[in-house]
């Protein structure tokens, strides 16, 4: 049945075509449906103008147009006369759509949920003064800004969800009584001053709180131990200090998932028995925590995310994180750890993503991971040593082992097809690339440079996909509770999933961790992250003692972007089937003794934005076309036989003539050899000369012996 049907069934009570990918402007026949109570047409593709005839329908009692494209002005004044209404929802996705409300009007409605978000707001409208029956709030997504309104809570006793992030509110103010709001949510405004002292009391029941991305200062109010049903509790991203109140970290019993990250928060972490006894996820990274990892964290046996990168935490990773059973990311980066890594970290049996590096972590790696899931390990940039263990790539999909000081040879890795992400450069590598590298079937990433790799480039590489790994092997979840499905009556129904992604997916509440990845290319490293890492795919093989061909076969890897083969040993020519790299984005053959030929058919890959072949032994014609035009002299440096742009040297069918000013240069410098071998040899023969005459008994020698005595003679009686 189509909306022309619908518009005909005149006696319809309830409509809801939610969902369901309708296109165009809102259909004005539905305005004539004068007993209509319900109408949802949220989350479709609608446009257009909001109706002022939504006003016609006196029996309305939810109305529901929020996540749509509507744009132009909407007057709430319009719906004034809908006595009947109780849940009111509109907003837009494009961002075009002007709610207004005057201040003139009473409504004759007494709504329990209000949602605008989106709706370019720039105050708290007017007529919400005559509600006092609400129980959700939502204004988020809005440039409304002045002091936080602290009279929705004081009008409306049973309010339960105030949603008012990313506005710009600029003072938090909060009422003077007690109230039983259950969500709060004012992250990304504009306060910048003390958190309120009372907050604690004046918000006892709060479940879930973010004040995430503002200014707020000072330390954290000690009256935050009050919140004893307090599930989630974000305050990252601000400039609170000091350290956590004894009376918050034993205060706050129920909660699961707390994030505390970007901060100036000190002092030790957890030095002492902590009562968040269910907590699930701790954020802390980012701070000025201090000291050795607390044995407080013993307690939380139900952590499943624990960040504490970014500080200056000292001492050992101690054994006995091994019996925090139910950990799923370990994020401890960018401190001033030491010793070994311990075996029990890497026997979690639900571990998916550990980050130890930028340590100073030293010894050698665990032999491999006993997890469940794909894991994802990031230990470089420490001191470990020793061999690279031949099982550790069993079960990881993403190994960084970069600029540490592992030695010997790159082991033949066994059950690896998971693997799209090896990382080894920086470290002291011997031996050849073994043929099992081959084996990488879903390979995106593989960087040996830096390292003492000889021999030569096994052909079979070309045997990698270098195509997009299935999604189960770059996304990992696990289950929590769902914030945005709260049972007002008290408790969470549903659970939801927080995600650790490669690829990043919206999600209202919970984090997102998303892996960063290093990657040289275009002659820098960048740090690849979420969706963007996911499309990227390269091969970096610079900086070893690699000898002969450049296999033909690499011209296969047709989904590679960056191949960087410099400074290594490799002869013969750039195989012409280079022009089959249709995405590469850098090429890097430098600093090798390749010879003969640019391939022209090179000058075709219209992805090519670095190409760098300098101080090889290449010879002939530069081509042209495409962006081989936009390469400068620093691409072909070292290759005197090249001709043609970017260079001075202009190619003559087969010959290469030099242009008149190199050749006058090149005559200076011919000339200015000769002058200096002619006054050389001048000098030595006037040198013989006076030894053969002062071997001849002559007046001349006679006088020039005196000479020398008589100044020997005066000398040593002035020394004396």
């Amino acid at each position: 049945m189509g909306l022309q049907g619908i518009c005909e069934m005149k006696n319809m009570l309830d409509l809801d075509l939610s969902r369901n990918k309708l296109v165009g402007q809102f259909p004005l026949c539905l305005t004539s449906l004068s007993g209509l109570r319900v109408l949802d047409l949220s989350s479709n593709q609608l446009t257009g103008n909001v109706p002022p005839a939504l006003g016609n329908l006196e029996s309305l009692k939810y109305l529901s147009l929020i996540d749509n494209n509507f744009e132009g002005i909407f007057s709430l004044g319009s719906l004034a006369n809908l006595s009947e209404l109780g849940v009111f929802k509109l907003g837009s996705k494009s961002k075009s759509l002007q709610v207004e409300s005057e201040s003139s009007w009473k409504p004759k409605f007494h709504l329990s949920v209000i949602e605008l978000p989106s709706c370019n707001l720039v105050k708290v409208p007017h007529f919400l003064v005559y509600q006092k029956d609400l129980r959700r709030i939502d204004l988020s997504h809005n440039n409304v800004s002045g002091n936080f309104p602290s009279w929705l809570l004081a009008n409306n006793t049973q309010l339960k969800v105030l949603f008012l992030q990313n506005n710009s509110f600029t003072s938090f103010q909060l009422p003077k009584s007690a109230h039983k709001l259950l969500i709060l949510d004012v992250s990304a405004n504009e306060f910048s001053h003390l958190l309120p002292e009372n907050i604690g009391w004046i918000l006892p029941h709060l479940r879930y709180m973010n004040i995430s991305k503002n200014g707020f200062q000072g330390n954290m109010p000690s009256s935050l131990g009050n919140m004893e049903r307090i599930q989630y509790l974000d305050i990252s991203h601000n400039n609170f200090q000091g350290k956590l109140p004894r009376s918050f970290v034993m205060g706050c019993y129920s909660m699961v998932s707390l994030t505390l990250s970007h901060n100036n928060l000190s002092g030790e972490i957890f030095p002492e028995s902590v009562n968040f006894t269910d907590i699930s996820e701790l954020s802390m990274d980012n701070n000025q925590f201090t000291g050795k990892i607390g044995k407080g964290l013993r307690s939380l046996r139900y952590l499943e995310l624990l960040d504490i990168s970014n500080n200056n935490l000292t001492g050992v990773i101690p054994s006995w994180i091994g019996e925090l059973k139910s950990l799923v990311v370990v994020l401890v980066s960018n401190n001033s750890l030491e010793g070994e890594i311990p075996v029990s970290l890497f026997n979690r049996r639900f571990l998916q993503l550990l980050d130890l590096s930028a340590n100073n972590l030293s010894g050698g790696i665990p032999p491999h991971v006993n997890s469940r899931y794909p894991v994802a390990l990031f230990l470089q940039d420490n001191k470990l040593s020793g061999v690279v263990p031949d099982t550790l790539l069993t079960n990881v999909t993403v190994l960084d082992l970069r600029n540490n000081r592992l030695s010997g040879n790159i082991p033949e890795f066994t059950n690896n097809r998971n693997t799209h992400t090896l990382l080894l450069p920086g470290n002291n590598l011997t031996g050849s690339i073994p043929h099992q590298l081959c084996g990488l079937r879903n390979i995106q990433l593989l960087d040996l440079s830096n390292n003492r790799l000889n021999g030569s480039i096994p052909s079979c590489l070309s045997n990698t996909s270098f195509l997009l790994g299935k999604e189960e092997d770059i996304i990992y979840d696990y289950d929590y509770g769902r914030i945005n499905q709260l049972d007002l009556a008290g408790g969470f129904q549903d659970p939801f999933k927080f995600l650790i992604v490669l690829d990043p997916f919206s999600m209202v509440y919970g984090p997102i961790i998303q892996l960063k990845i290093e990657f040289a290319t275009k002659h820098r490293y960048d740090a690849y992250v979420g969706g963007v890492l996911v499309l990227l795919f390269g091969m970096d093989l610079s900086e070893n003692e690699l000898s002969g061909d450049i296999p033909v076969e690499l011209g296969g890897l047709l989904e590679i972007q960056a191949l960087n083969l410099s400074h290594n040993n490799l002869s013969g020519v750039i195989p012409d089937s280079f022009s089959g790299l249709k995405n590469v984005e850098s090429l890097d053959l430098s600093f090798n003794k390749l010879q003969g030929r640019i391939p022209p058919r090179l000058a075709d890959l219209s992805s090519l934005g670095v190409f760098n072949v300098s101080y090889n032994n290449l010879s002939g014609a530069i081509p042209l076309g495409r962006h081989f035009s936009t390469f400068d002299t620093q691409s072909f440096l070292g290759n005197p036989l090249l001709c043609g742009q970017p260079t001075d040297i202009s190619c003559n069918g087969n010959t290469i003539q030099a242009p008149d000013n190199v050749a006058r240069d090149e005559e200076s410098t011919i000339d200015m050899v000769s002058f200096y071998w002619s006054f050389a040899a001048a000098y030595v023969t006037v040198l013989l000369g006076v030894l053969a005459s002062l071997s001849f008994d002559s007046p001349w020698s006679r006088f020039w012996f005196y000479t020398v005595d008589a100044f020997i003679h005066k000398a040593r009686n002035l020394l004396w």
